[in-house]
């Protein structure tokens, strides 16, 4: 098998674009200008300097999603089934990067795990600087009928974004990348080889509370409930053998200037296993864990 796809980044619907600026810039986080997608949805993304982002989604046009959807465009398909069923906050993706999204897409087929047609489009992105690029993606989908809250995506970049984004890579809250993303099911050994796949992994670890798929920059980790609540607090959302999505684990330079930038804007925190964890909330979609990794 060839190498692991790395982590690009994650998919979090919230209800309003406006409202997740606000919850994640208390948070202290760099939030890029708000983009619109050609099928109805936008984002205002935040990027780290491993070069892995969060991507809040919005709708921005109700008609263009439904439109867009009904037409087999798997990204809304399941981004409106994601906010039927679960709400218009939550953590519905993870996202690979890949330089063949085309071979991926092949893959999935033959895995039996290929989530529709592949998806190609462009947008428009503001630099800091007020200049304007066309970025134009790729897009492969995995899903499994089991889990239909939560699904993967390769993205190939077409063309490739201007290289200079550090303005928009530092960040008040010290975090420059994340270290693990967080699934939750009653079953974590059932979505393993799914995950593997979806990742393009080496292979699956299993221990006590779950199991995980390291990709080259993140690794990806499918936790039992009592996993959830021994590594997070979290009581398991619901008795749904599904798979969702919980929380993302960021890496810090300084958890003291996390911790203080989380006081001086009056954010509601906790601290556990040399982590600060600070619950989902409106525009924020997921737990974040923040920990101390060079």
């Amino acid at each position: 098998m060839s190498e692991a796809h790395p982590l690009d980044h994650i998919v979090l619907p919230v209800s309003n674009i406006g409202l997740a600026r606000e919850r994640l810039g208390k948070l202290g986080f760099t939030i890029a200008p708000d983009a619109r997608h050609p099928f109805g949805t936008e984002n205002a993304c935040i990027f780290f300097s491993d070069e892995t982002y969060l991507e809040p989604l919005g709708v921005a046009s109700a008609e263009l999603h439904e439109a867009s959807a009904k037409k087999g465009n798997v990204f809304t398909a399941r981004d409106r089934a994601f906010r039927f069923r679960c709400g218009d906050d939550g953590f519905s993706a993870v996202v690979f990067a890949t330089a063949d999204a085309d071979r991926d897409h092949a893959r999935f087929l033959s895995e039996r795990i290929n989530g529709g047609e592949m998806l190609q489009f462009e947008r428009p992105m503001k630099m800091p600087d007020g200049s304007e690029a066309t970025a134009a993606f790729k897009l492969a989908f995995a899903v499994d009928l089991r889990a239909p809250d939560f699904f993967f995506f390769t993205c190939q970049r077409v063309n490739p974004l201007p290289a200079d984004r550090k303005a928009l890579q530092v960040h008040a809250n010290g975090v420059h990348g994340i270290a693990e993303i967080a699934l939750v099911s009653p079953d974590p050994k059932a979505f393993g080889s799914f995950v593997r796949a979806a990742a393009h992994g080496p292979g699956i670890v299993n221990d006590a509370f779950g199991v995980s798929v390291a990709a080259p920059n993140a690794r990806i980790s499918v936790l039992s409930p009592d996993g959830l609540y021994a590594y997070f607090d979290l009581p398991a959302a619901s008795t749904d053998r599904g798979l969702r999505g919980i929380a993302i684990v960021f890496k810090v330079g300084d958890l003291a200037v996390t911790e203080a930038h989380l006081a001086a804007n009056g954010m509601t925190y906790t601290r556990k296993n040399n982590r600060i964890l600070v619950k989902a909330a409106p525009g924020q979609g997921a737990l974040f864990a923040f920990e101390e990794k060079r």
